[in-house]
């Protein structure tokens, strides 16, 4: 399987492994095998990201939690905590999807109901930083 790089400075070192006809993914933070889709990709570069660049301890990070958001579950990609509390909610897109207006206030919606500081969109090669700052959102550089 011939998996894209991604826009991070680092190159990370995945555990995958193949199973008939399909690929996995070892997932640190759940430690367990995940099926390897594009965005499941991008997701565990995040984890990697976090986990061994910014030093976050694997307890801090939440993937794929339910939110009910005006009645509907719905599902965010990932969540950083500090002290339990919401720190950067991460919404991730496979890397073939484009960031689009729509793809960002989809994130913020969710950020409606998680309150999160900081908020990340990433496809995996673009991604978008905003501080959520007096009721508005200040979108911000961010190197990874």
């Amino acid at each position: 399987m011939q998996l894209p790089k991604l826009n991070f400075k680092e190159d990370f070192v995945f555990d995958v492994k193949k199973d008939k006809d399909t690929f996995f993914i070892y997932d640190i933070v759940r430690k367990s095998w995940l099926v390897l889709t594009p965005e499941e990709w991008v997701r565990q570069h995040f984890v990697h990201y976090f986990t061994k660049v910014k030093k976050y301890a694997t307890s801090a990070l939440i993937l794929e939690k339910k939110l009910d958001l005006n009645g509907t579950t719905k599902r965010i990609d990932l969540l950083i905590t500090e002290k339990t509390m919401p720190k950067i909610l991460v919404e991730l897109k496979a890397p073939h999807i484009k960031l689009t207006q729509e793809t960002f206030e989809q994130i913020a919606r969710y950020n409606s109901v998680i309150e999160a500081k900081e908020i990340i969109l990433s496809n995996g090669n673009q991604h978008i930083f905003a501080k959520f700052e007096n009721g508005k959102y200040i979108f911000e550089p961010i190197n990874l």
